[in-house]
Formats: C-alpha cells, structure tokens, sequence
C-alpha cells in the first residue's frame, strides 16, 4: 500500500507530457490564422543572432524587420523573397517564393500528409517537431516547425536550405487576426531595373 502511494505521489509530481501532436492538428492550426505579428530571434548558421519583428499575411505573404544594427529587410509578396540591404543602393535580391522552404507554411491550405511532404515527425515530451519539404522539388531544402500543445503554437522554425546551411528562427507569441495591408508587404526597389512580365 505504500509503494502504491508512493508511486502515486511520484506521478503527481512528474511534469505533465504533451502527447504528440498529430500532423493534422498541426495543418488545422496553419490554416486557422491568416495574419499574425510578433517579435523573432534569429540564429544564423555563423552562429550570430539577429532579433526583430514579424508579420506573417497568408497566403505567400511574410516580413522580416530586422533591429539594429541590422539594415536588412526581408519581404515575402507572394511570388518573390526580397533581400533588402539598408548599406547598399543595389536593387534587392530576389528569389522565387516557391524554391524556399517557408512556402510550405505560407501556402493558401496547408496539408502535412500530402505524400512524402513530411520526412520526420517527433515529439521530446513537451514540443512536436515536425520536418517537411517540397516532395517534388527536395533540393529546395526543408523546414523544422517546432510547436507546443495546450493550446498548439507555432514556436520555432528552422530553414535547412539547398545549400546545406541552417537558418533558425525562434517566435515570440504571435498576435493572431491582426490587420496588415498589403503596401506591408511589397517589396521596396522590385522591378526598378526589370518589368516583370507575366
């Protein structure tokens, strides 16, 4: 009897363990949101650290406003990622939104079981990890979302690029539902030297 209440008494003590997250709980929490806003750390792969603030406008949309000393700016329009160098009077390096990683989260409707999407799944107890790619294009590199439950939130990212360097992102809370107009997310100098044309 006082073994039983002993282990009884050691259960109660033990840190509750978040049950892993399914990969449709976490597709359902992408799509539940269309805007957010926040403050994010930035690890870099040389080890530097960068913070600053982030607006997330799904579908395709996303803006990275570093502090300084930093003068870089980082704006997603739904087609292009824009490099905005502050210290350079060179027009921004572009590239294609859907050869990054952050494409999968930033798509219309997010879904995690499409077939060969997802290369790893795991869970340490307390945050779910999940890694996923482009299944079509993987040398477009891949993406870590690490996410807590109770409620589920999308606490950290990390960008494994097709050059092999690693690019990690920690969230602050995100406030969801916010409203950002889309002048927020052009990106400043696109075109100046070239027209696109469609």
């Amino acid at each position: 009897m006082r073994f039983v209440a002993f282990a009884f008494g050691l259960m109660l003590a033990t840190p509750a363990v978040a049950e892993k997250l399914s990969l449709n709980e976490i597709s359902q929490y992408l799509n539940g949101f269309k805007t957010a806003s926040g403050e994010f750390t930035q690890i870099n792969d040389d080890g530097t650290i960068s913070t600053g603030q982030i607006y997330i406008k799904r579908p395709g949309r996303v803006r990275f406003e570093y502090n300084p000393p930093e003068q870089i700016l980082v704006v997603a329009d739904g087609d292009t990622v824009g490099v905005v160098d502050g210290k350079s009077n060179t027009s921004p390096e572009a590239y294609p939104l859907h050869r990054t990683p952050l494409k999968i989260i930033l798509a219309r409707n997010v879904d995690l079981s499409r077939a060969r999407m997802v290369t790893g799944h795991v869970s340490d107890g307390k945050t779910t990890t999940v890694r996923a790619q482009d299944p079509d294009n993987p040398e477009y590199g891949s993406i870590e979302l690490v996410f807590t439950a109770s409620p589920v939130e999308l606490r950290q990212w990390v960008i494994n690029d097709g050059a092999g360097s690693r690019t990690t992102v920690v969230l602050g809370d995100l406030n969801k539902g916010v409203s950002l107009d889309n002048e927020r997310f052009v990106i400043p100098g696109k075109g100046v030297n070239n027209q696109d044309r469609q």
